[in-house]
């Protein structure tokens, strides 16, 4: 039975030069109506913990959450999943920094309807790390951090001459991209614990726009 991690790994490899016959396939049994294309895996743990706490099924609403492995590749992605490729409705999450990429990959494809850019497009001011950060604060941050077992690490980072002189939100955002693996944990985890009139706008919106 189809399902939608074997049409997004069909359109990853599609991306990485494989044919599309799959992923082609797969998109008109499913059936995907849109792709939320995003920079990684802990954007998409984050906007699933989200999706989640709403009752929200995107699968069965037909949407596809995709981790394109940075924001440059989003002009290949939309090619493909875009009116020139599968036809999808295409939106996506991205850092301030990397806006760029999306604004001219969606264009580019014919994806962007003029005065639209806003409604397809949600920009963190940083990243979206930042955002959360920011909407559950330092010291909630750092409650959950210890209730995860990463205190230790994180006193250990603290001590590092290169911590001196950043902000606790800076030296926390910084510590959650030491690990590997531990951004999209904590992409979860601070998801979930913030509270439902906190929800950074650009992830607010985002789900609010499927």
């Amino acid at each position: 039975m189809a399902d939608m991690g074997a049409f997004r790994e069909a359109v990853i490899a599609w991306a990485a030069g494989a044919p599309g016959d799959r992923a082609r396939e797969l998109a008109a049994r499913l059936p995907v109506r849109a792709a939320v294309l995003l920079e990684g895996p802990s954007d998409v743990a984050a906007v699933s913990a989200l999706a989640a706490r709403r009752g929200r099924n995107l699968v069965a609403e037909g949407v596809c959450v995709l981790s394109m492995g940075g924001a440059m590749s989003v002009g290949r992605f939309a090619r493909l999943l875009g009116p020139s490729g599968l036809g999808l409705r295409l939106t996506g999450l991205c850092d301030e920094a990397e806006r760029g990429y999306y604004d001219r990959g969606l264009e580019q494809v014919g994806a962007e309807e003029p005065n639209t850019a806003q409604q397809r497009i949600f920009v963190c001011a940083a990243d979206l790390e930042d955002e959360l950060i920011r909407a559950l604060g330092v010291t909630r941050v750092e409650e959950l951090v210890r209730a995860e077992g990463d205190l230790r690490p994180l006193q250990t980072f603290l001590r590092q001459p290169a911590q001196r002189g950043r902000t606790s939100q800076q030296q926390l955002r910084r510590f959650l991209s030491t690990k590997k693996g531990r951004k999209i944990h904590y992409g979860r985890v601070l998801t979930e614990a913030l509270d439902s009139d906190r929800i950074p706008a650009p992830l607010d919106g985002l789900l609010a726009s499927l």
